[in-house]
């Protein structure tokens, strides 16, 4: 019977070690990117809703010859350290130009104009529209804009 066992096929203890220490130190390099790699993912959302935020201020503009502007940042006003999402308030000046985000949102979005606290501004006071978050959770957030003069979305501050 010793003989059988002896013969037979299988894995010995140290391959197994082996096998599982490889397995470690792969998911030690690929979780972390990973991670980054969902967190940039997430800021596709601040550059989407920035070009819709965009699109419907040209479009009202086109139709009132004036911009909405004058939104604080909403949904949250502060969101450093923050990276829940939180439900669109749609009762804002965006409602105004007609855009309202689809679900919850990561980032807070907000519209200024060079001359403040004005709800309608002409086109000689320009228009900037804005996407803060701190998806990292690190403190410092981040600043998506774009304005009425450019299409590419610019990004302020280090990190998600």
């Amino acid at each position: 019977m010793l003989n059988k066992l002896r013969g037979s096929k299988g894995f010995t203890l140290v391959e197994l070690m082996l096998v599982v220490a490889i397995v470690g130190i792969l998911s030690a390099i690929a979780i972390p990117n990973f991670l980054q790699f969902r967190l940039k993912a997430k800021t596709a959302e601040a550059k989407s809703n920035l070009g819709s935020i965009r699109t419907t201020e040209i479009s009202y503009f086109c139709e009132w010859s004036v911009f909405v502007a004058d939104q604080s940042q909403t949904p949250v006003a502060n969101r450093a350290g923050d990276d829940r999402k939180v439900t669109w308030d749609s009762n804002t000046r965006f409602s105004i130009i007609g855009f309202a985000a689809e679900q919850a949102v990561y980032y807070s979005y907000s519209l200024n104009s060079a001359v403040g606290g004005k709800v309608y501004v002409p086109r000689t006071d320009g228009l900037t529209m804005n996407a803060v978050g701190d998806l990292d959770t690190d403190g410092n957030v981040v600043t998506f804009w774009v304005n009425d003069l450019w299409i590419d979305v610019k990004k302020n501050g280090d990190g998600y």
